[in-house]
């Protein structure tokens, strides 16, 4: 089961998921369904109504007591769902442990809301339900659970919401109301026709449920403005009105509709489930209620600060330093040698990097990529290193246009290796043959200078081969010349950090801006496997 960090902070499964493995050996009808995944991992089949009922029955029987009967064709509620909106009514009423009086708009066949609240703070509940089947197994459940004295189920008529429901107690007051409305407008929104977003995964799980679970005139909409519609009649009668949404897109007109009507004190939060979310709005009439402030800036903050990282740990940090050592020409650190083969590497993948201050003992970069040159890699350098054996010797020109071409005399083998020297594959000079009155000069040959690797506060550039050209008839330094126009174009902008820890090393690449930060994760892994890769292959 995937959870979720976010959760309600007194959700049981935030910090402690469910052992499958244990409940699946305690439970014989909740064994048939676990099975062991390629990883050796006990998984679940969500896409199973039956796997999904035995998860429900069975987390409810372990954790709170609980035994019901659910039916395939009915609406299958997940406990970790249901268990965030009981938490955040327990913090709309302010005491989850006093007795407290509730009402749940179309309980369902498990009665999991009235269940829950009942159990774990001593709740009464009014449970209305339309549907017979689901007000059959509604009452088995309170019943086989003797919560009849705290849980009344009542049949109400189609399309009946609160007004309704309320007419046989016309002075009691309850302190909340909760629900889970039917989330589609008709079969196709049911089925992710023209209402699910084409970029998000399909469900992790099966959709379950009767039709007037899932489906109303108008979706979950025009339901909760009906309920809108009966508080503004009722008011007082009930202390808090909430309402749990399928759609973030309901969550905004919602609001705006309670503003037009002059409601004050209204409210949201978010539920988290693994890849599930759900919404939830609640508003009151009463003046000293208070409403808890919404988490979602909060939690939007929280996901642009938690860095992409991985750990480079002590056994292979002695190899980094030796290659680092080799490559700089002098003796570093572990921290020192990762940054400077991370920088080399950064320069090979054309990645413009510079160095930003920070603490003595950390290391820090600041990275804009500008086009994508780590994926596939290895496939480039195969296509590259095939296209130079087979691209043919070009013939050799004579000294001067008025001189006939002619055949030149052979070189020794001392002549020739040093000419095979004095060229790279790419036909880039190598760093001792820079030209003396400043000519251009790249950070990748500036890494492989043993006095380049000495200026530990250079700002490594790269740029292209023009702009290289202008800087070096102006006699400028690699390190100070102005960024190519094309960087107003990159791909994204980060920050990465190497940074000890204890006996090993972290490097935290945190975002800042661009296109995509799945672009920042690919090359958060290429540059773990090279850094891996240097230390399994010496």
């Amino acid at each position: 089961m995937s959870l979720n960090k976010s959760m309600h902070p007194r959700n049981r499964y935030k910090d402690k998921p469910p052992d499958f493995a244990y409940l699946a050996s305690k439970y014989p009808d909740f064994q048939h369904y676990v099975h062991t995944s390629l990883a050796g991992r006990p998984v679940v089949n969500f896409k199973e109504p039956e796997a999904v009922r035995a998860l429900t029955c069975t987390l409810l029987k372990e954790d709170f007591g609980l035994t019901i009967e659910i039916p395939l064709e009915r609406l299958i509620p997940t406990v970790p769902l249901r268990l965030n909106y009981i938490h955040w009514v327990e913090d709309l009423i302010d005491g989850q442990k006093q007795p407290r009086r509730g009402i749940d708009i179309g309980t369902g066949a498990s009665c999991i809301y009235p269940l829950l609240g009942a159990t774990m703070n001593g709740w009464f509940f009014l449970a209305t339900e339309v549907d017979d089947i689901c007000f059959d197994y509604a009452t088995k459940n309170v019943e086989q659970n003797n919560m009849a004295n705290l849980i009344k189920v009542v049949k109400v008529p189609q399309k009946t919401l609160l007004m309704d429901a309320l007419k046989e107690e016309p002075q009691m007051v309850y302190d909340f109301c909760m629900c889970n409305p039917p989330f589609f407008a008709n079969q196709l929104e049911a089925k992710g026709v023209n209402s699910r977003n084409s970029r998000r995964p399909p469900p992790s799980s099966v959709n379950t449920g009767g039709v007037t679970e899932i489906m109303a005139e108008g979706g979950e909409l025009e339901f909760v403005k009906r309920i809108i519609h009966d508080s503004l009649q009722l008011k007082k009668r009930l202390r808090w009105y909430s309402c749990m949404l399928g759609k973030k897109c309901s969550l905004a007109p919602l609001k705006e509709e309670l503003r037009k009507q002059g409601v004050q004190k209204v409210t949201h939060t978010e539920f988290y489930q693994g890849r599930t979310m759900r919404w939830a709005l609640a508003w009151s009439f009463y003046d000293d209620v208070i409403a808890p402030s919404p988490p979602s800036k909060k939690r939007k903050l929280e996901k642009v600060k938690k860095p992409l990282s991985f750990t480079l740990p002590e056994a292979g940090l002695k190899e980094l330093r030796v290659k680092a050592s080799a490559l700089v020409g002098k003796a570093l650190g572990p921290v020192g040698a990762v940054t400077a083969l991370l920088e080399n590497t950064l320069s090979d993948l054309r990645v413009l990097h510079k160095r930003v201050p920070c603490t003595k003992q950390e290391q820090s970069l600041f990275l804009t990529a500008v086009e994508n040159t780590w994926i596939h890699g290895r496939q480039k350098r195969r296509e590259g290193s095939r296209h130079l054996r087979e691209v043919p010797r070009a013939p050799q020109r004579a000294a001067t246009s008025s001189q006939t071409a002619l055949t030149p005399p052979p070189l020794n083998q001392d002549q020739s290796e040093s000419a095979a020297d004095q060229t790279t594959a790419t036909g880039r000079q190598k760093p001792d043959e820079r030209v003396e009155n400043g000519a251009s000069e790249t950070r990748e040959d500036a890494a492989r200078d043993p006095q380049a690797g000495q200026k530990e506060d250079d700002v490594t550039c790269s740029a292209d081969a023009g702009q290289e050209t202008a800087a070096a008839a102006a006699g400028e330094p690699p390190c100070k010349r102005p960024l190519s126009p094309a960087v107003e174009r990159f791909l994204f902008k980060c920050l990465l950090n190497v940074v000890p820890e204890e006996s090993d090393v972290v490097i935290e690449m945190h975002w800042v801006e661009g296109q995509s930060k799945d672009l920042m994760n690919q090359l958060c892994t290429y540059l773990k496997n090279v850094l891996l890769r240097s230390v399994a292959k010496p």
